[in-house]
């Protein structure tokens, strides 16, 4: 109980924090004009120029404020009272919310885009309701796993709803799918600190459902993801959700963490087989001839020793792809495209975007190539550091493979599982803790523990 007072204390400090800075915060003045307007000689008149409504930045703060309680509601659903169904109400109404009324927008998911172009350029300001939708999840995450994606993401609460037969991917399958979040996260992340475009919102597939518009690749793609939920737990939280990937490593040091039964485990399997995102892990069963510790030892040191060369030899990879990555930026692609036409002048329809853009770049170019150099630098930087990432992510995963913790009973695991709740409904021990009679074939298969249940009532 006492620890469950200090979370509430702190969640609901928390709250009160973020109300004194949304008190304390109002709306940016209006920008001063930059060039003087120019003079017409048709009597046109410039618009008035107005400041937007309060509604807007009110609904930003609310936005903030639900997703804070969906997270402390998912929290006590999850660990106080163990519920499958108050989770499954909580992913409607987040579902509802975030995704068809807030359109997907603001999102946590897109929100470490944001946090990366505040970092590495200081012109950028981030808005305050970005950083509560990027920290907040994390920070639950320390203390209490995955509870996000538990309920309160829409993305995933959304593939939760539609999965109706889910199927077992192979254990080698899911390790390989489950590097791609990460090098997913390293690829939004440097695409977004050099300012060239925002992957992670772009190729979302989700949000163009929840708006009911857009491109017709992005709209199938996030059918076939709909699709493939019904039968694989959350494809796209496993093997592509960036966010996810640091949820998953916030909740491997998180203080709580999801247990299936509170008191002993009689490994009845059920839970494994309840789990649909392969999250639970068996018990570890001592060979009969165990490997030697000095053969252990040797292979845990060369894999150390292979990190760095995998750390290097992904750098130079991705130095590799710095050209091409650079051209993506719309300042490269421009000063490209100009000296393209300095070289074989080609002729554009007038006040196309191509025309006027060439034109601003023909009267001025000197600043717009020593910009443009500038940028190369800088994505050249982050397509090193990005092939490094890639090459630390392989090397810690072939040793995390190697490893082999010692394990006596059916446990989820802390990265993997999302807290759906679902292993719950099927533990014949935590049914009896819970004073309900196991259904069903447990009746005849754990007569000791519906004996159990009888004299509890």
């Amino acid at each position: 109980m006492k620890r469950w007072g200090g979370f509430a204390f702190a969640t609901s400090g928390a709250l009160w924090l973020l109300a004194l800075l949304f008190a304390f915060v109002s709306p940016l003045p209006a920008a001063e004009q930059r060039f003087p307007p120019p003079e017409f000689e048709t009597g046109h008149k410039l618009p008035i120029t107005t400041t937007p409504g309060p509604r807007a930045l009110a609904r930003e703060f609310l936005d903030a404020g639900v997703l804070l309680a969906a997270l402390g509601i998912a929290t006590w659903l999850v660990y106080r009272r163990r519920s499958r169904r108050g989770l499954m109400a909580l992913s409607i109404a987040s579902v509802a919310y975030f995704g068809f009324y807030r359109q997907g927008c603001i999102c946590a998911i897109g929100a470490v885009q944001n946090v990366a172009l505040g970092i590495c350029d200081p012109s950028y300001a981030i808005p305050l309701t970005v950083l509560v939708f990027f920290f907040a999840p994390l920070v639950f995450a320390l203390f209490a796993g995955r509870v996000f994606c538990a309920g309160v993401c829409p993305h995933g609460a959304l593939q939760d709803l539609v999965l109706i037969k889910p199927l077992k991917v192979p254990g080698w399958l899911e390790h390989g799918l489950g590097l791609i979040p990460f090098v997913f996260l390293g690829a939004g992340v440097a695409f977004a600190a050099t300012g060239s475009a925002f992957v992670i919102c772009r190729y979302d597939p989700f949000v163009p459902l929840f708006r009911l518009t857009g491109s017709v690749s992005l709209l199938t793609l996030g059918a076939a993801f709909i699709v493939t939920g019904m039968f694989v737990g959350r494809p796209y939280c496993r093997f592509l959700c960036p966010y996810g990937a640091l949820l998953r490593l916030g909740s491997l040091v998180s203080k709580w963490r999801v247990r299936v039964t509170p008191d002993f485990c009689t490994q009845c399997r059920l839970c494994e087989h309840s789990c649909p995102y392969g999250a639970m892990r068996e018990p570890v069963v001592a060979a009969a001839q165990p490997e030697p510790p000095a053969r252990q030892r040797r292979r845990l040191a060369w894999l150390l020793v292979a990190l760095p060369l995998l750390i290097t030899a992904g750098a130079l990879g991705g130095a590799r792809l710095a050209p091409a990555a650079a051209r993506l930026h719309p300042t490269v692609a421009l000063v490209e495209q100009h000296l393209r036409q300095q070289k074989a002048p080609v002729t554009h329809p007038p006040m196309t975007p191509e025309a006027l853009s060439l034109e601003r770049a023909a009267n001025d170019p000197d600043p717009l190539i020593a910009s443009a150099r500038k940028i190369r630098e800088r994505v050249t930087l982050a397509c090193w550091l990005f092939g490094g990432w890639v090459g630390l992510v392989i090397g810690i995963k072939l040793i995390a493979l190697s490893l082999r913790p010692a394990r006596t009973d059916y446990e989820p695991d802390r990265g993997a599982c999302v807290a759906c709740a679902r292993c719950f409904e099927y533990c014949p021990n935590e049914l009896v803790r819970r004073g309900i009679a196991p259904a069903g074939p447990l009746k005849t298969a754990a007569p000791e523990l519906v004996a159990l249940v009888e004299q509890r009532r």
